[in-house]
């Protein structure tokens, strides 16, 4: 069988519309600085987690008087 391959169409992830090929993954501008926006404000964040010593244990805070 011969089937037309429809190419996949991107969506833009702030509003759904068709991405531009110029500004891919968006759509426009706007929807480009709203999502610059986002990560500069802190609406995304990158979880951690805290570093354990090889023995499993959370690192120790220096005390006052210890190097």
């Amino acid at each position: 069988m011969n089937e037309a391959v429809k190419p996949s169409t991107t969506r833009c992830p702030i509003c759904g519309k068709p991405a531009d090929s110029a500004l891919t993954p968006f759509c426009s501008r706007r929807c480009a600085d709203v999502d610059l926006n986002r990560w500069l404000s802190g609406v995304y964040a990158v979880p951690a987690k805290e570093e354990e010593d090889e023995d499993g244990d959370q690192p120790r805070e220096a005390e006052a008087g210890e190097e």
